[in-house]
């Protein structure tokens, strides 16, 4: 294990993470991309300075990414990539932030800041698992590959075109993901899927403009209440997706897939204390678990229409808008929702109504096979680390991990160390870092099982 280095290098590794959480690195903001190529920068120095070869920055046509490699462990030898990002989330509502975002702070065994989990943190315990075996071997027993991308926050737009471009420098046997969570600190776990995500802008149009509520009112449509229909009828009575065909595709569960959710402590009052809610709801017959990781949902996202300010303004309104996202399971087809979408809303929108609708991004889901060699050492290395095998869990975000997986043709793994309660993309987001720390010894574990299972 790599207990002696995480011991001697413990405060410069702690000091080279706050450094990069410095950087505010907001993808979504065009002001700041600036600080967006400092952090690819800050990555590809930090990648130069733990051994690897070749790190550059690669240009995107969006913000830049980052790659480097060490192929020195020989043709028989496996290759794996890392893959994570350096952007970060917007940090609204600041207000809300117990210190400045981006000055990170030490509290309570957590570092608090953006990006210290999501995905600075993780990325930096596997750049320094390699540089601590580097250290300590002068090798590494795989050739390993990092791809550090600057626009997963906000849909990575450019990614699988980098991915077929440089599909031949990036070829590996296996992909390593470390932007997922753990069920929790005493309850190791591997994700192996995430949902797929497709989104739509819906503009309706009832008027030119807005009309007088007394002059006009009852006599022409209004949008809101159009809107306000079209949102009723997205799900029946029984909290299913009313689009026809939505569930056509939906694959279900192994046995060993139910057997694992139902080895996970769930409890639903903890569940509803973190979610901040007093009820729980969705597909009848499923459970949370279910519905949050395995089975593909509806959610409005966003509703406007009239007059939001403050007192009154008598109008009928003249277009409103609403956004809807889709997560989707293997093996729904993110262009096939969209069909039945667009064929939902042609029976749904009165005559004389005008829509518009703009697709905004597209994820199909990933799933990784549960019984592919990689997964079991994956499995040895945090079993090793934390005492126990660690249980099979999906997670219910979205990502590019299914376009890694289908380009480059390997299965992908998730050695993520977050927990649910470390405010992913909120206030006070956190990093735990005793779960850091294990993650760095699993990281150096992992590399070994990899090279062993290949065989």
């Amino acid at each position: 294990m790599l207990a002696d280095y995480v011991e001697s290098e413990r405060d410069r590794i702690v000091g080279v993470l706050f450094d990069w959480l410095r950087i505010p690195s907001i993808s979504a903001d065009p002001s700041r991309s600036a600080s967006v190529r400092q952090s690819a920068e800050f990555a590809a120095d930090l990648l130069r300075g733990a051994g690897m070869d070749h790190a550059e920055i690669v240009e995107t046509g969006g913000a830049p990414a980052v790659y480097a490699d060490w192929l020195h462990a020989g043709p028989s030898a496996p290759t794996a990539l890392v893959y994570g990002h350096h952007d970060v989330q917007p940090v609204d509502p600041l207000d809300e932030w117990a210190q400045p975002p981006f000055e990170p702070v030490l509290v309570d065994g957590e570092c608090r800041a953006r990006g210290a989990v999501d995905d600075k943190g993780q990325l930096l315990f596997q750049i320094e698992a390699a540089r601590g075996l580097l250290q300590r071997h002068g090798s590494l027993p795989v050739n390993l590959k990092f791809l550090i991308e600057g626009e997963e926050e906000i849909g990575s737009p450019h990614f699988e075109k980098l991915l077929v471009t440089e599909r031949e420098r990036l070829a590996c046997d296996v992909v390593v993901v470390s932007d997922t969570t753990m069920w929790g600190p005493q309850v190791p776990s591997t994700c192996v899927g995430l949902r797929g995500l497709v989104a739509f802008d819906v503009t309706i149009r009832t008027a030119a403009a807005d009309l007088h509520s007394g002059s006009f009112g009852g006599s022409v449509p209004n949008s809101a209440h159009v809107v306000a229909d079209l949102v009723s009828s997205l799900h029946d009575s029984d909290g299913r997706v009313s689009l026809p065909g939505f569930y056509d595709d939906v694959r279900p569960l192994t046995a060993a897939e139910e057997r694992s959710l139902s080895l996970l402590p769930f409890d639903e009052e903890d569940w509803k204390r973190k979610a901040g809610v007093r009820r729980l709801e969705g597909e009848a017959g499923r459970s949370t678990l279910e519905r949050v990781w395995t089975r593909p949902t509806c959610e409005v996202v966003g509703i406007t229409a009239g007059y939001g300010g403050e007192g009154m303004k008598t109008v009928v309104p003249g277009n409103a808008n609403v956004k809807v996202t889709f997560r989707l399971v293997p093996d729904q087809d993110p262009e096939r929702v969209t069909e039945a979408f667009d064929g939902w809303l042609a029976t749904r929108v009165p005559d004389g109504v005008t829509v518009e609708v703009q697709q905004v991004g597209a994820v199909a889901p990933a799933l990784t096979d549960a019984d592919h060699p990689a997964v079991g050492a994956l499995c040895r290395a945090i079993e090793r680390v934390w005492g126990q095998a660690p249980l099979l869990t999906r997670e219910g975000g979205s990502g590019p991990e299914e376009a890694l997986g289908r380009v480059l043709d390997v299965p992908v793994l998730y050695l993520g160390v977050g927990l649910p309660d470390d405010r992913y993309h909120a206030p006070n987001e956190r990093m735990v870092m005793d779960q850091f720390w294990k993650g760095l010894l699993a990281a150096g574990e992992l590399w070994g099982e990899v090279a062993r299972a290949h065989g």
